[in-house]
């Protein structure tokens, strides 16, 4: 496997469209530029994944969701949760704003988003600029890597960057509960 690639390098492979592998909270995960639906596309390709399902975005502050989040169709006491939750391994499924892209919310009427406390995520974030894809790096159906020795090599060769670093050790990919109903999803 080649070295791995700086944030500056994979930042420059999201602005020209293409697709990252790197680590997050407990698998090592894909992302892409949440806008660019050929970038998704390409990603959702190499996980062979039904774009219907919808996918994660991932933020490293708050504000970085602002514009993709209907926080005034929450309820406060959700939005209290959420907040509290943050930054952390965990992710909510919101009320989307109308900007955000059917090849991101899928056949949902909801969004998934997490503002991450892993440093490769936020740094990738805060270099970025915004909120990422963030899925895990694997083929649909298979095991998550939670190395990146353990990413698969057809995944491997078909992104632009690896991000240099190491998930923080959580035991499975962050856990999904929908803020509108409390209703755990994984």
């Amino acid at each position: 496997m080649p070295a791995p690639d700086t944030i500056d390098v994979a930042v420059a492979a999201l602005r020209r469209g293409g697709v990252i592998a790197y680590p997050t909270e407990g698998v090592w995960g894909l992302g892409c530029d949440p806008f660019d639906e050929a970038a998704v596309l390409r990603l959702l390709a190499l996980k062979q994944r039904e774009v219907d399902k919808g996918l994660i975005l991932v933020a490293s502050e708050l504000a970085q969701l602002d514009d993709l989040v209907d926080w005034p169709r929450l309820a406060p006491q959700a939005k209290r949760d959420i907040l509290a939750s943050w930054p952390g391994p965990n992710t909510w499924i919101v009320p989307v704003a109308a900007r955000v892209p059917r090849w991101i919310t899928g056949t949902h009427d909801g969004l998934a988003v997490r503002v991450s406390a892993h440093p490769v995520v936020g740094a990738l974030c805060a270099a970025w600029r915004g909120a990422l894809v963030s899925t895990s790096a694997n083929v649909a159906g298979m095991p998550a890597p939670r190395t990146r020795q353990e990413l698969d090599a057809a995944i491997a060769a078909g992104v632009d960057a690896i991000v240099a670093g190491e998930t923080s050790g959580l035991a499975a990919a962050t856990a999904i509960r929908d803020a509108r109903d409390g209703r755990k999803i994984r």
